[in-house]
Parts: structure tokens; sequence; C-alpha cells
């Protein structure tokens, strides 16, 4: 069976425009995710409102469950202003459920606490597409399973 030039042209084409989409994703969604840390780092919550929905929700490791942008916000910066230290946040992955919806899992450190302490968690970051760009959705923070 051959397949007419035009259509193998075509199919080339739509293969290649459907494999650079999620790179720009992924990259556009590691920089919101890079943007939030920063934000939480400069304790700017007008930087950090305008990376959440408004329908936003963020369960963090202490069982604390922050539903909505305001609480999202207002409870991240208190966090930030009490605990002090550096956060950083290492994507490790991407997976685009929908092309309005991704998952971004990463490595959450928290270095320079009170006589030298750290934390390592883990994150998990659904975003969707806005009319704004890619925004924060939910967030969930883990500590490690014990024994792991």
């Amino acid at each position: 069976m051959r397949i007419p030039m035009f259509t193998a042209i075509t199919l080339v084409l739509a293969v290649g425009a459907l494999t650079q989409t999620p790179s720009k994703d992924e990259a556009a969604i590691r920089e919101i995710v890079s943007q939030y840390v920063a934000a939480r780092e400069r304790i700017d919550p007008k930087a950090v409102e305008e990376l959440f929905t408004a329908d936003a929700d963020q369960l963090v490791s202490s069982g604390e469950w922050r539903r909505g942008r305001d609480a999202v916000v207002s409870g991240a910066m208190a966090s930030s202003r009490s605990t002090g230290g550096k956060r950083t946040i290492t994507v490790e992955s991407v997976r685009m459920v929908t092309p309005d919806v991704a998952i971004a899992d990463g490595r959450y450190e928290l270095t320079g606490l009170a006589e030298g302490a750290s934390r390592s968690m883990w994150a998990t970051l659904v975003l969707k597409r806005t009319e704004k760009g890619w925004r924060i959705t939910a967030i969930r923070n883990m500590l490690p399973a014990q024994g792991r």
C-alpha cells in the first residue's frame, strides 16, 4: 500500500507539531514552579497569588489543607516567615494529563533552618492552562514514607 506524498508530508508535520507542544508546555510548567519558589523566597504574596487559580488548594505536610487561592497565599506567606530557610523544588517529571492539565513532581528541600536543620519532602503540583497561561491549581506536599 502506497501513501500519497501529500498525506505522508502532512503526517510528518502533524507528528512534529505534537512532539513540540509538550516540550514548550513542559518548559512553561517548570518556569511556573520556579517562579513559585522564587516568590516564596521573597515572601511576595502578590507574585504568589498570580501563579494560582482562584480555586487552588494545598495540602501541606503538617496536614493543614488550604482551600482557595487566598488561603494558599496567606498560608504560604505565614510558613515562609515562620520557618525561614531556603526552599527549592527540583522538578523531576512533568506529565501531561490532557493538553490543558499537567502534573509536576519534584523533590522539595527546605534548608538553612534553625541549628542547620533541613527537611526533605516531595511536592506534586497540578497545573492547568488558563487564559493567562499555566497556573497552579493544587499542591500536595508529602514527607517521605518511613523505611523508604
